[in-house]
């Protein structure tokens, strides 16, 4: 959606955000960093449907768009790890808002309080929300 100020066309905000992670797993990947995920194969362990590709070309994604790096370590056989950058996990809110959508409107799984505010706390300490 472009929206027109003062003769100037301008991408809508929520446009561009998506355009960062519009790939399936993205969200997810980013997720799995704050909780401390950080190897290839620790990103596929909960996620049976993404392939090798997929994952590759999304984590390649997210560093060309900035939220994360690449680190690899000179070890025998080579280590890749990755890495939110700074500007990757300002995505905390987002990541947040969305968690807290589901634990607020989901009747079908009807979490119990107790599960429900474990969700809600473990979310605030892995995403550094501080309210």
């Amino acid at each position: 959606q472009n929206m027109t100020m003062d003769s100037e066309k301008i991408v809508c905000p929520v446009d561009k955000t998506l355009n960062l992670i519009n790939k399936k797993w993205s969200i997810q990947i980013i997720r799995d960093m704050f909780f401390g995920k950080k190897h290839f194969k620790e990103f596929k362990e909960d996620k049976p449907k993404l392939s090798n590709k997929v994952l590759s070309n999304c984590l390649k994604e997210l560093e060309e768009n900035g939220l994360i790096r690449k680190e690899v370590l000179n070890t025998s056989p080579v280590t890749t790890e990755y890495y939110l950058t700074e500007y990757g996990k300002s995505m905390n809110r987002i990541i947040y808002e969305l968690a807290m959508f589901t634990l607020q409107n989901d009747d079908e799984h009807s979490y119990s309080d107790e599960v429900r505010d474990d969700l809600k706390n473990t979310f605030k300490e892995k995403l550094e929300i501080n309210d």
